[in-house]
């Protein structure tokens, strides 16, 4: 059975940081696409980020040079390191693979 379990969110003020993590099991990770996506009230679901088997990254413009995806395929976990936060930032966050979610974590930006 697949699982996808995220933590790390939180509130944090404006230029903040925050980590998050997304922790798989039921999966052979090392081979596996995994990502971030975010989806604010009222708003659709966007991708935030997305890390290939081999390390390779993708961002959503509105991230890029302040988020950053990473991978540790000895603890089946990926990262979210999201730096520099707006309150744009604000919204629940899901950790996917393929056909999977996670449940979400919420992120509020606020002072």
């Amino acid at each position: 059975q697949v699982r996808l379990v995220e933590s790390g969110g939180g509130l944090v003020q404006p230029g903040g940081s925050l980590r998050l993590s997304c922790a798989a099991s039921g999966i052979i990770f090392r081979i596996s696409t995994l990502g971030w996506y975010r989806q604010a009230p009222g708003k659709q679901r966007e991708l935030v980020a997305r890390i290939t088997a081999t390390g390779n990254t993708n961002y959503a413009d509105s991230v890029k040079g302040r988020f950053t995806i990473s991978r540790d395929n000895t603890k089946n976990t990926i990262y979210l390191q999201m730096n520099s936060l707006k309150a744009e930032d604000t919204a629940v966050y899901y950790c996917w693979l393929p056909d999977y979610w996670g449940q979400g974590t919420q992120v509020t930006v606020s002072s």
